[in-house]
C-alpha cells in the first residue's frame, strides 16, 4: 500500500462481527486492561514503599536496585517462552496461569521476612509477570482486525497508566497506614479476584485464526469467536510458516523493538526511583510527589489514547503504517529525549517538573505502537511469539536501569539523579531515531511473504 491508496473499511474475507462478539471483544479487552492494571500495582508497590523498606530492610540504595532489579532476571526468558506457548496454547490459560501466579509468589513477602525472600518474592513474580503484555495484546487483538487495533491495543497499554495511578494514593495510603506488607497483600488479593472474573468472562477472539490481510492462518471448526475447536489456538495447518529467524530480521521487528525498549528504561525509572527522585533529588514532600507521579502517568495515559486515535485517523485515511505508526510514535520519543536532555540544566521549580514530566510521559505510547506493528507485521500463527521475544528483549532495560540508577545514587547522593536522567534522555534518542528509521511494516511483510 502506498501513502496515498485507501485501506478497505473491512478487509476482505475477515470473519464478520455480530452485536454480540462486538459487546464480547469489549468484555475480554476491559478484564485485559484490569489485567495490567494489576501487573503494574504489582510493579509500582516496591517504589512507593522504597524508604519504609530500606529501613526496615536496612538496604543501601544499590541494594534496594538490585532487589527491584531481581524482578527482571527470569522475566524477559519467561516473556519470551511463554510468548512461544502462545501461539499454541489458548492465551484464555496462560493468563490465567499468571494471574494466579502473581498472587502466590507474593504471599510468602506479605507475611514476612527479610532480603532473601524480598529478592525470590521478585524473581517469582517476574518469572510470572515476563509474558503479560505480549499475550494480553495477543489475546486483545484477536478480537479486532488490524484497522481497529489501535484503540484496544492503547487500552491495554494504557492499563499501565491506570494501575499506577489507582495504586499511588491507595497503596500510599495502605502503606502509610498499615504498613508495607500490606500494601502486597492487597495486589496478591486482586491478582486473586481478577483470575476468578476471567475464567468465566475471557477468550479469544475470531481474528486469531486469521492474518490480518483477512486470510485463514488456521484451519478448524468454530462459533466466530474464537472458543469453537481449533479457532484461535494457533495449532491448525498454517498455510505458511514464517521461520522466525526471519521476522525477527526485519528492519521494522528491529525498529519496533529498539523504540519499545526506551519506553521500557522509562517505565523501570519511573516505578522504581521517580518517586525518591522527586522526594530527594527535587526536594518535594511525600504527597507533593505522589500528586506529581499521578501527574506523569496522567499525561502518559492521555498520550497513549491521543496517538490511538491520531494512528487510527491516519490509517482509516490510507496513510501507510511506517508513518501513521513509526513516524508518530518515533517523533513523541525524540521529544521526549529532547526534554530529559535538557532536564539537567532547567531551573528548580515548574521548569523542571515540566520537563521532567513531558520527557517521561510522551515514552508510554510507544508500547501500543511497537504491538499493533508487529502484529500487523508478522502472520497471525507468529503473533504470539514474535511479540513475546520483543519483549523479552526491551524488558532487558528493566534489569538494568533500576540497579545502574542506584548504584548512581549511592556514589553521588541526589546528584546521581541528573545523570540517570541524561541517560534516559540518549536511551529515548536512540529509540525514536530507530522508530522514525526502520519501522515499515508494508514493506517487510511483503518480504516475508515472498
Amino acid at each position: 500500500m502506498t501513502d496515498t491508496e485507501v485501506a478497505p473499511a473491512v478487509p476482505v474475507g475477515s470473519p464478520k462481527p455480530t452485536n454480540g462478539s462486538r459487546r464480547r471483544a469489549w468484555i475480554v479487552t476491559a478484564l485485559l486492561v484490569v489485567f495490567m492494571m494489576i501487573n503494574f500495582a504489582d510493579k509500582s508497590v516496591l517504589g512507593l514503599a522504597a524508604d519504609q523498606i530500606r529501613e526496615d530492610l536496612g538496604l543501601s540504595a544499590a541494594a534496594f536496585g538490585l532487589a527491584n532489579s531481581a524482578f527482571f532476571l527470569l522475566f524477559s526468558v519467561c516473556g519470551a517462552a511463554v510468548g512461544l506457548l502462545a501461539d499454541r496454547i489458548r492465551p484464555k490459560w496462560l493468563l490465567l496461569a499468571m494471574a494466579v501466579l502473581w498472587s502466590l509468589s507474593q504471599a510468602p513477602l506479605a507475611v514476612g521476612g527479610g532480603f532473601a525472600v524480598l529478592i525470590t518474592s521478585r524473581v517469582l513474580l517476574g518469572a510470572a509477570e515476563g509474558p503479560a503484555f505480549p499475550v494480553a495484546q495477543q489475546a486483545t487483538l484477536s478480537w479486532f482486525p488490524n484497522h481497529r487495533r489501535n484503540l484496544p491495543g492503547a487500552l491495554i497499554v494504557l492499563g499501565v497508566t491506570l494501575g499506577v495511578l489507582v495504586a499511588a494514593p491507595v497503596l500510599t495510603w495502605v502503606i502509610h497506614h498499615h504498613g508495607w506488607r500490606s500494601a502486597v497483600a492487597v495486589v496478591a488479593l486482586a491478582g486473586v479476584v481478577w483470575a476468578l472474573l476471567w475464567i468465566p468472562f475471557g477468550g479469544e477472539g475470531p481474528y486469531a485464526a486469521t492474518s490480518d490481510k483477512g486470510s485463514p492462518a488456521s484451519a478448524g471448526p468454530g462459533d466466530g469467536t474464537g472458543e469453537g475447536a481449533g479457532a484461535g489456538t494457533g495449532t491448525g495447518p498454517a498455510r505458511h510458516r514464517t521461520p522466525y529467524r526471519r521476522i525477527l530480521a526485519t528492519r521494522t521487528w528491529i525498529g519496533a523493538t529498539t523504540a519499545y525498549f526506551g519506553t521500557y528504561w522509562v517505565i523501570a525509572f519511573a516505578l522504581v526511583w521517580l518517586p525518591s527522585y522527586l522526594h530527594d533529588g527535587l526536594g518535594y514532600s511525600s504527597a507533593a510527589s505522589t500528586r506529581l507521579l499521578m501527574l506523569f502517568w496522567g499525561l502518559s495515559g492521555v498520550i497513549v489514547l491521543g496517538q490511538a486515535g491520531l494512528t487510527g485517523w491516519l490509517l482509516r485515511r490510507g496513510v501507510a503504517s511506517r508513518w501513521a505508526r513509526g513516524r508518530v510514535g518515533g517523533v513523541l520519543l525524540l521529544i521526549g529525549a529532547a526534554a530529559c536532555l535538557a532536564l539537567p540544566w532547567a531551573p528548580a521549580g515548574a521548569a523542571s517538573v515540566v520537563r521532567l514530566v513531558a520527557g517521561f510521559g510522551l515514552a508510554g505510547a510507544m508500547g501500543s505502537v511497537a504491538a499493533t506493528t508487529v502484529a500487523e507485521l508478522v502472520p497471525a500463527d507468529r503473533r504470539g511469539g514474535a511479540l513475546g521475544i520483543m519483549n523479552a528483549v526491551v524488558t532487558i532495560a528493566g534489569l538494568i536501569a533500576p540497579t545502574l540508577i542506584g548504584r548512581l545514587v549511592d556514589t553521588h547522593g541526589a546528584a546521581g539523579y541528573p545523570y540517570a536522567v541524561l541517560i534516559t534522555g540518549g536511551v529515548l534518542l536512540l529509540s525514536g531515531t530507530a522508530a522514525v528509521t526502520l519501522i515499515d511494516p508494508d514493506r517487510d511483510a511483503r518480504l516475508l511473504s515472498a
